[in-house]
């Protein structure tokens, strides 16, 4: 499994080119989106609320969701995956608690959305997607974003990128049954894992941070994800 650098460029003034030669009613409605779905519901972070503004998320969906594109849903994205609805995408991201020197790792890459929105934050996102399409797809969009930053790979993400560990934060878009122990292990000390665990019907999301003196759990909310594949599905449950 082999990393690419991708987007070395950044064409939006801050970041990335995220907002570049668009429509103007995207912003619009990308501000209402940012307004009502997730500063009305608690999330404070302004680091977090810019780079929601900011990101196109009708760029990341097929053009037959792209009118749907910020409303407050998840949205089908092929190979039975789905984007997150924009609350979960940064109520996640603001419980990562990121600094702008931060590194990354993302599990499930999926279209890529979750991906810009992170580097907009951090020096640096190394990310996984175990389905080859998808994986083509974000590469795709994030290349014409300009996104900078970014390291993906195609592969199954149970164990991780151990070779560009440790990582200040890890955060995963679908949901294994426990923990995977190698992304505890690339965690830096004070790093932080948010991460859906559980069957599909009785997910917790949870934001787990090590420390020297252990690790330590906190359940943020009750979420559904699509399932882990791949190595989560074989391994047996903690």
């Amino acid at each position: 499994m082999a990393g690419l650098l991708i987007g070395l460029g950044g064409g939006c003034g801050q970041r990335s080119g995220a907002a570049d030669d668009e429509d103007p009613r995207w912003e619009r409605v990308r501000a209402a989106m940012v307004e009502r779905q997730i500063a009305a519901r608690g999330v404070r972070d302004a680091r977090v609320l810019e780079a929601m503004r900011r990101v196109p998320r009708h760029r990341f969906v097929p053009a037959a969701e792209r009118d749907a594109s910020y409303e407050d849903r998840p949205l089908r994205i092929g190979a039975g995956q789905t984007i997150s609805q924009p609350y979960i995408v940064a109520l996640m991201t603001e419980a990562c608690q990121l600094g702008p020197d931060d590194r990354v790792l993302e599990i499930g890459t999926g279209s890529g959305y979750q991906t810009a929105v992170l580097a907009e934050l951090v020096g640096e996102v190394y990310s996984i997607e175990i389905v080859p399409e998808l994986a083509e797809s974000a590469r795709r969009t994030l290349e014409e974003l300009a996104v900078p930053g970014v390291h993906l790979r195609t592969g199954d993400g149970y164990r991780g990128w151990p070779e560009a560990a440790p990582f200040d934060a890890v955060l995963v878009t679908a949901a294994p049954d426990h923990v995977p122990q190698p992304l505890l292990d690339q965690l830096a000390e004070g790093g932080r894992l948010v991460i859906p665990v559980g069957p599909e019907d009785d997910q917790r999301l949870l934001r787990i941070v090590k420390s020297a003196q252990g690790i330590e759990r906190e359940m943020l909310a009750p979420v559904r994800f699509v399932p882990m594949t791949g190595e989560a599905q074989r391994e047996e449950k903690e």
